[in-house]
């Protein structure tokens, strides 16, 4: 069969070889240096060994990358768009290799955190504070959910730390719990409260108030807390006309709604019109805890290690 002119003939992709780093590494110093012996002398190498490393790179691609010359080379219109190419493939390496190397130490990722709406970001800053500085090139997606909500998402894997309030009354064998310090306990009640200006109250002096987060035994977290507290002194909570399970409660409060026990990490939300005064029963407390997969990543046992250092 005769060659025919009209038709152009292209190389099969799979004709390729694969250049080497080094190579690629070689051919842009040559590039860049306009010679054989001055690129040879900057890479520490036989400059035959370079020029046979030039031939086989060319041999693979199966087009000259430079015009040779006595007075040195310079890059062909194939060699200059190769060139542009491949300039960035070194840095893109050598980037992907400290980038990966970071990550396995802890140093950089995403941190996807949950928290409860009874554990407040201004009380969380000293321990995303203390993370942030640990962790330098990290970055933290938090999101508010609640305890229950919390346990499903770590055990799926689409979060990788949680901060909870107990009780919780779903459980999974996929994740494990690490507890905080217990919290005392506080009453919320509006600045013209009768008892606005105690130093301390009982929980049985709250029989006849209405409360703005429903009573709910069917529920984990701080609902589930206030109820049991309540039950124990033989009452059960009154349920004011509004009620609320998030941090809008205090400002139910502040309009007059009702009263609501929290724990001591929401009186600092400063929320005008509410007065806070704490609980002097000995079992009006609360414990948190951090809630992590069985195998959690760097970036979790870190923030883990900061929350919950090790006694």
């Amino acid at each position: 069969m005769g060659y025919n002119a009209n038709i152009e003939y292209r190389r099969d992709p799979s004709d390729f070889g694969m250049p080497s780093l080094r190579q690629i590494q070689y051919f842009l110093t040559v590039a860049d240096l306009g010679g054989f012996t001055q690129a040879a002398a900057s890479l520490y190498v036989a400059q035959s060994a370079l020029s046979r490393q030039m031939g086989l790179l060319e041999d693979e691609l199966g087009f000259a990358l430079f015009d040779r010359g006595p007075k040195g080379v310079r890059l062909t219109a194939a060699g200059a768009v190769y060139r542009g190419r491949v300039a960035s493939i070194p840095a893109t390496l050598e980037a992907a290799a400290e980038e990966g190397l970071q990550l396995a130490r802890g140093e950089a990722g995403v941190l996807r955190l949950l928290h409860s709406s009874t554990l407040p970001i201004d009380s969380l800053m000293p321990y995303l504070d203390r993370f942030m500085a640990a962790c330098p090139r990290a970055r933290i997606d938090l999101d508010r959910m609640s305890s229950e909500e919390q346990v499903s998402e770590v055990a799926s894997g689409k979060a990788d730390i949680g901060l909870i309030r107990f009780p919780v009354l779903r459980r999974d064998a996929r994740v494990r719990f690490i507890e905080l310090a217990a919290e005392r306990l506080w009453v919320g009640l509006p600045a013209n409260h009768p008892l606005a200006k105690q130093k301390s109250i009982a929980v049985s002096r709250l029989r006849q108030e209405p409360f703005v987060s429903a009573a709910n035994r069917e529920r984990g977290g701080l609902a589930r807390v206030v109820t049991d507290l309540c039950l124990k002194r033989d009452f059960v909570p009154a349920v004011a006309r509004i009620v609320s399970p998030k941090t809008s409660m205090l400002n139910l409060v502040a309009a007059g709604w009702g009263i609501a026990i929290v724990p001591q990490r929401m009186t600092g939300l400063g929320i005008d019109g509410v007065v806070f005064i704490p609980l002097s029963d000995d079992d009006a407390t609360s414990v948190c805890a951090l809630v992590l997969p069985r195998e959690p990543t760097v970036l979790a046992r870190t923030f883990a290690s900061i929350a919950a250092p090790v006694r």
